[in-house]
């Protein structure tokens, strides 16, 4: 698959700030990225809990619209580089001036999950896993945390899809 699925919300945003997530057109996808642009930011964490995660996300969102890139999906990718901080990849549609960019290329394998933020590490065990087992090895996962805690809490569910970036030459598709 070329495209990303493009996802309008199902439901209203009730709580004026994350939009309800519809889990079903990012289950099990494969996606095909060739240069998609990212805004690259860091998240200060103490032992993987980040401390200015709002700051950061309200910062860039603000940089992002003002010179009109916001992406349709507004994917968030999460690389957590330490339990210290994590690197934090806002998609966009074109550069953003002053911002650090990344690119991002390859073929990206997606999972849904739903539950505490806590369970993170056995999502990403047990999907490495089970790709492994299909003969796909990960290079790179990232964590797509589709809304804050007050709005998982306000909506009732906690959905995070993981993007695992599949190693060139095994099991992608050329």
């Amino acid at each position: 698959m070329n495209a990303q699925p493009s996802i309008p919300p199902k439901a209203a945003n009730v709580t004026r700030c994350c939009a309800p997530f519809d889990p079903e057109p990012w289950q099990d996808r494969e996606l095909v990225w060739n240069d998609k642009p990212f805004v690259k930011e860091h998240v200060h964490s103490v032992l993987h809990v980040p401390l200015d995660m709002a700051r950061v996300v309200r910062r860039t969102e603000a940089r992002v619209a003002a010179v009109h890139a916001r992406a349709p999906d507004e994917l968030r990718l999460a690389d957590e580089t330490s339990p210290w901080g994590a690197d934090l990849y806002f998609e966009v549609t074109r550069p953003v001036p002053g911002a650090e960019m990344a690119n991002f290329s390859g073929t990206f394998v997606t999972r849904v999950c739903e539950g505490p933020f806590r369970e993170a590490p056995r999502w990403a065990r047990e999907f490495e896993a089970e790709l492994s087992r299909h003969g796909r090895k990960v290079s790179k996962l990232y964590f797509h945390y589709t809304t804050c805690p007050k709005c998982a809490k306000a909506y009732g569910k906690n959905y995070v899809v993981l993007f695992a970036r599949i190693a060139p030459g095994i099991g992608a598709v050329a």
